[in-house]
């Protein structure tokens, strides 16, 4: 996955009738695995991603997260090693399918892209070695841990998350239907340009062509990849590109209170009372103590919630969080946006 970032260097890729009919978006939470990694280790103070990252580098340190397989295969900049990202089947994978793409990596690929990787950073450390090794078997102690880290990081945000990315995709494939594949390449990052069935691309270290890229390309929208543009270019596979969604700047912005009273009326005043305190992830604990009810009542609340599919449950070591879903989002939205006096 190189970066977008060095010596200017103008790119093209082109496209023939094939190539442009194979052009689609994808949503993929291994693109957010990487970026959101080095936010957490880097210890600094992201402008967008702080609120976030106050919440999950605690835990991530008490899981040893910070010092297992990630630690090594995610450098703090420069390249990671592709296998990492494999290409999404279909418009938005679930984790577990990535993790078992992963694992079905041949071991030419992994190795190849630990030479790549040792070639960026002078070496590769106790762990990699052993992956280069025998990549068959350590390649399941990197899933595990993957599934680790996703469960306590990212997986409580997820709807969150989803739901900005989403949006994004229908932006873009709108752009498309109204104005046509040009607007939606022009629009997509500063450094892109469409010209002559071709796509320019600033600010690249290497050239970028049909031979090196493969065929199509998967458009992926992403929260934490920053401003630059990401790439990763493994024939036969697609070329992915990989850009920051719109709305990032919002995501961890508090939502505005719901009108509890209309809600309670459906929900009951204790269970809409723990729907608003969910604004991030909790623990029971953590939603007794900041509601003031019982915790066996907070338990036997969000298990009702969970059963109506508004509440998620991720375990982050010893606890476990809750979270509102994508459908919970939905309906506090419809109530915050309701205009009083309309039933």
């Amino acid at each position: 996955m190189p970066e977008s970032i060095g010596v200017v260097v103008l790119a093209e890729l082109a496209f023939s009738a094939s190539d442009l009919a194979q052009v689609r978006f994808a949503v993929s939470p291994m693109w957010e695995v990487a970026p959101s990694f080095r936010l957490l280790r880097s210890g600094t103070a992201h402008p967008l991603h702080r609120s976030w990252a106050d919440q999950v580098r605690p835990r991530l340190i008490a899981a040893g997260l910070d010092r297992g397989w990630l630690s090594e295969l995610i450098p703090p900049t420069g390249y990671v090693p592709d296998f990492l990202n494999p290409a999404p089947v279909g418009p938005a994978p679930a984790p577990e399918a990535e993790w078992e793409a992963i694992r079905a990596s041949s071991a030419d690929r992994v190795r190849q892209d630990l030479d790549h990787l040792a070639r960026h950073q002078g070496g590769l450390g106790p762990r990699l070695r052993l992956l280069h090794a025998d990549p068959r078997t350590r390649l399941a102690k990197v899933t595990d841990e993957l599934e680790a880290y996703w469960e306590l990081a990212l997986a409580p945000y997820w709807a969150r998350i989803r739901t900005m990315l989403d949006a994004d995709v229908f932006y873009r494939a709108r752009t498309v239907a109204e104005y046509g594949a040009h607007r939606l390449f022009n629009d997509l990052h500063a450094s892109l340009i469409w010209d002559d069935n071709g796509l320019r691309m600033a600010h690249r270290k290497q050239p970028l062509t049909r031979e090196t890229a493969g065929t199509g390309l998967l458009l992926i929208p992403t929260a934490f990849t920053g401003r630059g543009l990401r790439t990763r270019t493994t024939p036969p596979d697609p070329p992915q590109l990989a850009y920051q969604a719109r709305g990032v700047g919002s995501l961890w912005q508090t939502r505005h209170a719901p009108r509890g009273d209309a809600l309670a009326a459906v929900l009951g005043r204790s269970r809409t009372l723990l729907l608003t305190e969910l604004e991030t992830p909790a623990s029971t604990t953590q939603l007794a103590r900041r509601t003031g009810l019982s915790t066996a009542g907070v338990s036997q609340y969000l298990t009702a919630l969970r059963d109506a599919g508004l509440v998620s449950a991720h375990r982050a070591g010893r606890s476990v969080l809750y979270t509102r879903t994508a459908a919970a989002e939905t309906l506090l939205d419809a109530v915050v946006t309701a205009r009083p006096g309309v039933p």
